[in-house]
């Protein structure tokens, strides 16, 4: 895994992302469908070579990394501070998560089967989301302090709507996984935040023409 700056700036996008697919399910929100499929698609990118390719494609990432913007320099808008909560709660759960090894193994077993689910149905197919939801049950649920998600009551009591939560929450922690293995830690978000929003706009350039 290479660790430069667009490297981290990926990953930083890929965890934001994650966390407002969750605010838009717990909150009964439209979804992004790209957006979906390509941070469930994250979960299953175990051995990818660079961040990437963990992610697919820039198009699928256009939320994440506009919120770099946003989260980090405060603009076009002032950060959210509920995906704030959640992106920095991720990430703390990431580190205890790294002083389990068997909890590291059940995640790898879970998300294999859910592969071989998805190779069966579909990406996003209901079973698979159920699948990954399990995983995230067992291992990262079991760390504290838990992820506390707020939302419309109605969308959280949802059983479906649960399982998506738990598993964009488990594409969540692969990207904060990523994120460290790029040599990202919460002082260099601090100290380097203006050199990951550059990162991020770089990307952004890329996939669809200057920003303005």
């Amino acid at each position: 895994m290479h660790r430069t700056e667009a490297e981290r700036a990926l990953a930083i996008a890929g965890l934001l992302q994650a966390c407002r697919l969750v605010q838009q399910v717990a909150h009964g929100r439209p979804r992004d469908t790209q957006a979906l499929e390509t941070s469930i698609g994250s979960i299953f990118k175990l051995d990818a070579d660079s961040a990437l390719e963990v992610y697919g494609s820039l198009a699928g990432l256009r939320t994440g990394l506009d919120l770099v913007r946003q989260q980090l320099e405060g603009k076009p808008n002032k950060p959210d501070l509920e995906l704030s909560r959640y992106a920095i709660a991720i990430l703390h759960l990431e580190r205890k998560l790294g002083q389990h090894p068997q909890l590291l193994q059940r995640i790898k077993t879970g998300v294999e089967m859910a592969l071989s689910q998805a190779d069966y149905f579909s990406l996003v197919h209901t079973n698979v989301i159920a699948s990954l939801a399990e995983t995230y049950q067992q291992t990262v649920s079991t760390l504290t302090p838990r992820i506390m998600v707020q939302g419309d009551q109605n969308q959280l009591d949802n059983p479906d709507n649960a399982n998506w939560i738990r598993a964009l929450l488990l594409a969540a922690i692969r990207s904060a996984v990523l994120w460290r293995q790029a040599g990202g830690s919460r002082w260099k978000l601090l100290l380097s935040r203006r050199k990951v929003v550059a990162a991020a706009q770089g990307w952004l350039e890329q996939e669809r023409g200057p920003l303005h």
